[in-house]
């Protein structure tokens, strides 16, 4: 399968702590674990300052997956890579959003709510993550339950539309807790939120946390890469005699 790895890349340039932890970016920690599993492909990168080239319709064709993280500069990203994002994940591409891309333009294109809606704040809780889907092929390898010691707080009501499947629900120590692993079905395409993932913190190397990418990855994979899709519309004849 061939992924693609969307990250601003910003934190990393303008904050020394943040440096300090994924010193070549979160897009190039979560590759290096991705590509130790040998059913991924070709893992390309895109940065808010290249999206525009490397999101370009030619190279979404070729994604099978796009994994989406971006925080404080959702508003730079240009609307026509939204869009040739969207309407790839409606012909099939898988998209996994994390942490503060709930925000981002593609999910709350294709979501159609305020994601924005949460309660959070940077406390650097402790927050343990249920999983309640045992049986799913993104839980799988993983126990009942994993603790990250240190996050950003989420918290509910979630301004998303009612998952198709909840994954996680998510506990945090000051009290508050979240649906912190959802799915929904858009078109032909598959996505999948997951919370967790603040970039003062070094949660992308905790190995639960890098299992639920990597099985993410694999189940929003489509069966087939499909790059035009007849989703009807037109004025079709009748394909039986009457």
């Amino acid at each position: 399968m061939n992924v693609m790895i969307y990250n601003e890349f910003v934190h990393e340039i303008k904050d020394e702590s943040v440096k300090a932890i994924y010193p070549q970016g979160i897009h190039m920690a979560i590759k290096s674990f991705l590509e130790k599993d040998s059913a991924m492909g070709s893992i390309r990168c895109a940065t808010l300052e290249d999206h525009r080239e490397t999101l370009s319709q030619d190279n979404l064709d070729e994604t099978d997956v796009l994994v989406w993280w971006g925080h404080m500069k959702h508003h730079e990203v240009d609307d026509q890579v939204v869009a040739r994002v969207c309407r790839r994940v409606l012909d099939g591409m898988g998209l996994v959003v994390l942490h503060s891309g709930h925000a981002s333009k593609p999910f709350k294109s294709l979501l159609g709510t305020d994601t924005d809606q949460l309660r959070w704040r940077e406390a650097g809780e402790k927050v343990r993550i249920w999983n309640i889907a045992r049986n799913h092929p993104i839980t799988r390898g993983l126990t009942e339950t994993f603790a990250i010691p240190h996050d950003e707080t989420y918290g509910e009501p979630f301004g998303i539309p009612q998952p198709e499947e909840l994954i996680f629900l998510s506990w945090f120590q000051g009290g508050e807790v979240f649906r912190s692993g959802c799915t929904w079905r858009r078109g032909e395409g598959k996505i999948f939120y997951f919370q967790s993932g603040h970039e003062t913190f070094p949660v992308y190397y905790q190995e639960e946390v890098q299992l639920v990418i990597t099985n993410a990855v694999k189940w929003a994979c489509p069966l087939e890469r499909n790059c035009l899709v007849d989703r009807g519309g037109s004025n079709t004849p009748a394909l039986e005699k009457y």
